[in-house]
């Protein structure tokens, strides 16, 4: 792979949330030959998360946080699925033919997964054990405001698994924002499959956690994305404080 799959942003930062932003890019690698999508499919959300990126930054800057992002598109694979799922590398995705993806063999999956996902996780695992047990997991995404043909009227959506400490923090404080219409679980939820990344990263280490997803129509210029960005600091900064910090052994 000619770049690397990973990029880290904010490397020294201090503050006490990681940014996680799994769907950061739309790049194709040239090995893959474009995996046989239109240039129309390729810049769809179908490949990244639209805006996610400039909001990760955003949020990183005002929280002095460490982010890691992915440089790969989705569809080549998603890092916020485990390898043994089918949607880790789709061969559909919503209306979206992924020729590249079709009848992939174990083989040319396994090689995505080491050149793209572990590379990820590992980046993820230094970050989470240079900060220790008082870090907050933030996974940044954004979603389509047409879904198969149905609209959503959610704007900002607190995803959660099992531990709900943070997002029930920020929610606790959604009065703040009265202009945005903010839901939990919405438009996805766990049984949807899209907490891998809080599995995997933050519930394994009892760390506390929240998915942010966003609706993309909402962040399509940079002053758009400043007033996002400001909205769910709005929620996410008391909200850190919420969560005890641990004591360390004496």
């Amino acid at each position: 792979m000619e770049t690397k799959p990973v990029e880290i942003i904010n490397p020294g930062g201090k503050g006490r949330a990681l940014l996680l932003c799994e769907h950061a890019s739309n790049r194709i690698p040239a090995e893959y030959n474009g995996l046989g999508l239109s240039d129309a499919d390729r810049d769809s959300h179908a490949a990244w998360d639209p805006g996610a990126l400039a909001l990760t930054r955003a949020l990183s800057q005002a929280l002095d946080a460490t982010a890691v992002t992915s440089t790969v598109s989705r569809l080549v694979y998603d890092c916020n699925r485990p390898p043994e799922a089918a949607s880790a590398m789709p061969e559909k995705s919503e209306l979206i033919e992924v020729p590249g993806n079709v009848g992939l063999t174990q083989l040319q999956r396994d090689e995505r997964t080491d050149a793209v996902y572990r590379p990820f996780c590992a980046a993820v695992a230094t970050e989470l054990d240079k900060r220790g047990p008082d870090t907050v997991v933030v996974t940044v995404h954004s979603f389509t405001p047409v879904f198969y043909g149905q609209s959503r009227s959610v704007e900002l959506g607190l995803l959660h698994d099992d531990d709900s400490r943070l997002v029930d923090a920020m929610l606790s404080r959604a009065g703040g924002i009265p202009h945005r219409r903010v839901e939990r679980n919405e438009p996805y939820g766990p049984a949807d499959g899209v907490t891998h990344s809080l599995k995997l990263h933050a519930l394994s280490r009892g760390l506390a956690n929240v998915m942010i997803e966003v609706r993309n129509d909402l962040m399509r210029t940079e002053t758009q994305i400043a007033d996002m960005a400001r909205d769910i600091l709005t929620l996410l900064e008391p909200a850190l404080k919420d969560i005890p910090i641990k004591e360390s052994a004496t």
